[in-house]
């Protein structure tokens, strides 16, 4: 499993943002399709637990960026 997590690392290194916004497109994408196999009976129940890890993984992903980008700005003064 480390080798596996490894080699995301290094391929995450390789990349570019573009390369990143294509993978991103690809797992909306997938979680769409599986969105859709969900019985619409389900769906409410599904929908709040999408929801929560939408909000726990978006936020530190946002806080990382603009963290990120306040470092840029200060570096450039």
């Amino acid at each position: 499993m480390n080798k596996l997590f490894d080699a995301a690392d290094r391929y995450i290194r390789a990349s570019d943002w573009k390369t990143i916004a294509v993978l991103k497109f690809c797992l909306i994408s997938l979680g769409l399709m599986a969105g859709m196999l969900i019985r619409p009976e389900h769906k409410k129940a599904v929908f709040p637990c999408a929801l929560g890890v939408f909000f726990v993984t978006y936020v530190p992903l946002m806080a990382k960026f603009f963290r990120v980008f306040a470092e840029m700005r200060e570096q450039e003064k």
